[in-house]
Formats: structure tokens, sequence, C-alpha cells
């Protein structure tokens, strides 16, 4: 099922890019290669990290025209009002993962969850604005290149009016958008499985390496494409498919930065209940057929036995997984929690479920709903029970001898 599709993505990218090779002789002439090839490339790197993608490219677009007339003719990104904005707010995200190594993870996990959200954000803006303004206006420069801007129109049988010419960059538009928000989409959901692990990072030196990671990609498909379009449209390709390869673990992140993220600035714990039974939660490792990261319900049979029940993608059919109930124990966190199982290969109690925030505060009568044995502490709020006792604070005092 996953090699003919892919297949089809490699062989439209090959229709895609065919004029770029034509094109790599003639690079100081604009033509239909050359401005395919930056298109992509822009695409690409707004795709990745979609604010800094969209307010460099419209930063480029404002001191790129000469003109008061040209600059005033650009699209709302390219307006000084929205990407000198959006670059500063691009500088305090990056000063916050510079500063990520010296301050404790806990710290900073807010903004890590607004920073989640704002990605999310500004990718529907760029998949629903950006991207089919750049092809629109790509599609316009690539007829303008090739002389075909204007097409005439048959008139009965008396061949073509000149007369009657109109403007066809429209048509091109209409099959070059659907393609690009497609490409768009697997890149960004890539990209974005970045905000999620610094999320769940419990170390603020790996949030730092991992957008380090992506903005030396961006920096790299940027840099390229300015160099040289050809080069930099042959690595948007092989970024492409590599990011179709991981579409499927990354869109399970995703949904499991959504879901926390939702839960975190809503306080949906505050209102939450628990079901009797058929509660929402995520897999924390591979459960049989069920990938890490997997969302779906987890269901208790009369005899006790845990069943997981999930939808890959989540409008698949649906399959049905069975929880191991060794050594099961739910861990209480300060952000979220987690239902712990035993690991035999590791001989040790390991995550096996991961909880969702709205679960905080909920962990006993999850334990009871479920027959697990009982609650314990992990994460910070574990570390901070030790710091209680250690210091001697909080400490139950043990009863008088009668």
């Amino acid at each position: 099922m996953k090699r003919p599709v892919l297949l089809v993505l490699a062989l439209c990218c090959a229709v895609l890019f065919a004029p770029v090779a034509r094109a790599a002789e003639a690079k100081k002439e604009k033509t239909p290669g050359l401005e395919l090839a930056t298109m992509a490339s822009q695409v690409t790197g707004i795709a990745i990290s979609p604010l800094l993608g969209v307010s460099g490219v419209g930063a480029y677009q404002y001191f790129k025209a000469s003109t008061p007339e040209e600059k005033a003719k650009l699209p709302w990104f390219a307006q000084v009002s929205f990407w000198l904005p959006a670059l500063l707010l691009v500088g305090v995200c990056a000063f916050k993962d510079t500063i990520a190594a010296m301050v404790p993870p806990g710290m900073k996990k807010p903004l890590d969850i607004a920073e989640t959200v704002e990605n999310k954000v500004s990718g529907l803006v760029a998949a629903g604005a950006v991207v089919p303004s750049l092809v629109a206006l790509g599609s316009k420069m690539i007829m303008q290149s090739s002389g075909l801007e204007h097409a005439p129109v048959l008139a009965g049988t008396f061949g073509m009016l000149p007369l009657a010419a109109f403007d066809m960059s429209w048509l091109l538009t209409i099959l070059m958008v659907p393609l690009s928000v497609a490409v768009f989409a697997v890149v960004w959901v890539v990209g974005h499985a970045i905000n999620v692990l610094i999320l769940i990072s419990p170390w603020g030196g790996l949030d730092t390496a991992l957008k380090g990671i992506r903005t030396g990609v961006l920096s790299l498909v940027a840099g390229t494409a300015v160099l040289d379009p050809v080069v930099g449209a042959t690595l948007s390709v092989v970024i492409i498919l590599v990011a179709y390869l991981m579409a499927g673990w990354a869109f399970r992140l995703m949904v499991f930065g959504s879901v926390f993220s939702w839960d975190f600035f809503t306080f949906r714990r505050t209102r939450f209940q628990l079901l009797a039974d058929g509660n929402r939660l995520f897999t924390a490792r591979d459960i049989a057929d069920a990938p890490l990261r997997t969302y779906g319900r987890l269901h208790q049979e009369a005899d006790g036995k845990l069943l997981f029940k999930f939808r890959p993608w989540l409008v698949m059919p649906e399959r049905t997984v069975e929880v191991p109930r060794d050594g099961l124990v739910v861990g209480k966190g300060v952000f979220f929690s987690e239902v712990l199982g035993f690991d035999k290969e590791a001989d040790k109690n390991a995550t096996l479920l991961l909880l969702p925030p709205r679960y905080v505060g909920h962990e006993e009568m999850f334990a009871r709903t479920y027959r697990i044995s009982g609650t314990c502490d992990v994460g910070l709020r574990k570390a901070w029970s030790w710091l209680r006792e250690a210091f001697g604070f909080g400490a139950k005092k043990a009863p008088a001898a009668a």
C-alpha cells in the first residue's frame, strides 16, 4: 500500500522538477525551470518552520522590491508590519531555547506549549493563505518566462483570434496549488514533530539541539536556493521524500502534542470526568500493532482484560490490542501522568501508557476504574517528594506507642 503511494509522489516530484535540470545551463535568465525551482524551495522552507519561513520570504521580497510602488503591491506577509514582528517573535523563541540548558525543564514547559500552538496556527495560515499566494505568483512568472502568459481563444472554425487572448496563469495555479499544499503538509508534519519532541523532552540541552537541527536544515534550503535554484530544488525533493517516509511517526507525534497543548491551556482537568470505560490515552511504547504514541481508548472486559482500541491515522478501520497487566501502577506527574507496567526485557517497571494533562488529579479514580493496584509519584513530583523527605519537610510522624 505504501510503496505505490511513494512511487506516485516520486513521479510527481520528477514531473515537477524535470524542467529544473534543463534550466541548469541558463541560470542567469528567468526560465520556467528556475521559477519552479525557486517556488519549490520556498514552499519546502516555509513547511519546515512556518513562522520563520513566511517572515523570511516576506523580508526577502520586501528588500528585493526596488521602488515604493513595488513594495506597496507586495502580499501581506511581505509587509514590514508582519515580517518584522514575526522575526522578533522567532528571536524570542530562539532565546528561550538558547537558555534551555540552564533552566530546569519544568520551568519552560508552558512556553514550549505556547510555541507548539503557535507552530500549528502559523502552519494553518501558511497552508491556507501563504502557499497558494506564492504558487499563484510563481505560476504567473512561469507563464511570463515561457512566453505563454496569454493564450489565444478559438473562435469557431476561423482559427485563433489574437485579440481574444487572456491570462492563462490561473490554470497552472489550479493545477499546482493542491500538489504544493500536499507537499507542504507532509514536510510540515515532520517539522512540527520537533516542537512536540521539545515539549516532552526531559533535558533542555536536547531542546536546543533539536531546534538547531531544524534551523540548520531551513538555512541550508534557503542558502542553496539563493546560490543555485537547481541545487535548492534538488535538496527540497530529498527533504520531501524523507518527510513522507517519516509522516506516520510524525503524525502520531502531532496528535500527541495537540491533545497535550489543548488540555494544558484550557485547564481541562478542572472539568474532566472520567468515563466508566473507554477513556482516551496514548501508548508510551509499541504494544503489538499499536506503535509508540498511538491515540486510542482503553477498555476493560468483565474478566479484567485490558484492551486498547485505536484507528490508524484516526480514520482507518479500528484495531484492538491487549495491554499486559503485569505490574501496572499509575504514576502521578506535575504536568501529565502515566501508567507503568513491568518490562520483562529490562526487568523493571517502564512507562506503558501516557495520560494527557486532563487526568492530573484523577489518577486515584483512574486506578480504581481499571483495577490497578495503586499510584506513585513520577517526574518532577517524585523529585519534589524526595527533596521534602531529604530536608525533613512534610514527613509524617510515626504514631506513638501505646
